[in-house]
């Protein structure tokens, strides 16, 4: 993400200037400040207006395909108005790029350059072609480990551990363009987090494909989270995705010992459907995840949950989806991020047959959708007249005279304040919930 100030009013707006817009997951936001810091080591500055850059930049998602349409109509747009009057260069970075690398040149007339999410540190070199360019070949041994990301204002930081995925649920196109595993050095990441804390920011967030399959010479996952929480300044630490079948005794004991790490996991589910999983090689099984659920909510007190899942895989019966539906209520996830079925050129499930139409799919996902929010709405009701820890993070969306922030299990809590400020840690009496949000006054500073 581009630093929140402007310099284009300044001497510095003789310096060429990158526009930078991210799309999907934290990953992605992650690697936008990683592109940042590589363009600014080569003179570039962040601006915020695209009429005024000479890079425009996309960092893209591709997951699904609506999210692949949606930049390619963006970026299509952004070359229809480019400026005639001085050179002007428009490229694709990430996913979306490293995905379709084959024919995005080809397909959309103007696009001057793609790179992949293993080619960064060759954008400032690509810039300098007179033709449209790619860098897209994976390398198993990039993990820009000497790079240091610019990252924007706030209190949360986002901190990489590892990159690439090993494995390769058929649904999912990510080892396809992020490439295999690989973790950063432990001490790499430590000079990082000391990094974060000197700039002020008082949360992280600990990022990979399969983030607790972290491991690099001798140092799990469980081990790099009790590093982590040593650091000085950092005051709550979170993470994002581990994988079900990843988890260990020691990161387990690790979120039971370490006060700073925050009693939030989001686990992905995907199906509640034993017969899905296996077709979607996730690597386990229903009881297995329900085991796991039992031993993380028996060790970690207060403990949110939230999961992902695919509504219409290839194959899913009504017999399936209420499974998953069932398995939902049963687990009580505090929140779910519900998605219908995208099939993904190159994945092993693209060529399966689908026995689903999309009218149905789009039954389902509004049914998961509305159970899953009377059910958030429920687990909110009960913590009406509680007491929450709140980091402080700035002026209510819909009630600027108000604050807002994050609780220690990830709900948005909006308050009256007494006094605070951004960065600060309060408590909150919770006097009234939405499906969204706690509402409620500032009882005193935590």
């Amino acid at each position: 993400m581009p630093p929140s100030s402007d310099p284009t009013s300044s001497p510095a707006a003789t310096t060429p200037s990158l526009y930078l817009e991210t799309y999907g997951c934290q990953m992605n936001v992650a690697d936008s400040e990683l592109i940042t810091g590589v363009m600014q080591t080569r003179g570039y500055r962040s601006i915020s207006d695209p009429a005024l850059a000479d890079v425009i930049l996309l960092n893209t998602c591709a997951i699904r395909e609506h999210a692949e349409d949606k930049v390619a109509n963006r970026v299509r747009q952004l070359i229809s108005v480019r400026r005639s009057d001085r050179p002007v260069r428009i490229g694709l970075a990430g996913c979306m790029a490293q995905h379709h690398r084959d024919r995005l040149l080809d397909a959309i007339p103007g696009l001057d350059f793609i790179v992949g999410p293993d080619g960064y540190r060759r954008l400032p070199d690509l810039l300098e072609a007179d033709q449209p360019t790619a860098a897209v070949q994976l390398d198993r041994s990039e993990t820009y480990h000497d790079i240091v990301p610019v990252r924007g204002e706030g209190l949360r930081a986002w901190l990489t551990i590892m990159r690439g995925c090993d494995r390769f649920c058929t649904f999912c196109v990510v080892p396809f363009v992020r490439g295999r595993e690989r973790s950063l050095p432990a001490d790499v990441l430590m000079n990082e987090l000391r990094h974060i804390a000197e700039q002020g920011y008082k949360e992280v967030i600990l990022l990979g494909q399969t983030v607790n399959a972290y491991r690099h010479d001798g140092v799990d996952f469980g081990e790099l989270l009790r590093r982590t929480c040593e650091v000085e300044g950092i005051e709550r630490v979170r993470y994002t995705s581990p994988h079900p079948a990843d988890f260990t005794d020691s990161t387990i004991e690790a979120m039971t010992e370490c006060t700073k790490l925050a009693p939030y996991i989001h686990l992905p589910l995907q199906s509640g459907s034993d017969r899905i999983l296996s077709d979607m090689q996730r690597g386990h099984t229903v009881a297995e995840f329900r085991a796991l659920v039992k031993r993380l909510r028996s060790a970690i007190p207060g403990l949110a949950l939230s999961t992902d899942i695919i509504v219409g895989y290839p194959g899913e019966t009504q017999e399936d989806f209420e499974a998953t539906s069932s398995l939902m209520e049963e687990v009580g996830f505090d929140h779910a991020f519900l998605f219908k079925y995208s099939p993904r050129e190159g994945t092993r499930s693209f060529k399966t047959p689908e026995i689903l139409s999309e009218q149905e799919k789009g039954r389902r996902l509004e049914r998961l959708i509305a159970e899953q929010l009377a059910r958030t709405l429920r687990i909110h009701q009960t913590l009406l007249g509680s007491v929450v820890e709140v980091l402080v993070e700035g002026s209510a969306k819909r009630q600027p005279q108000w604050l807002a922030g994050k609780d220690l299990q990830y709900r948005t809590v909006c308050f009256e304040p007494a006094g605070a400020s951004p960065g600060d840690v309060v408590t909150v009496l919770v006097e009234s919930v939405t499906s969204h949000t706690l509402s409620g006054r500032q009882i005193t500073n935590a």
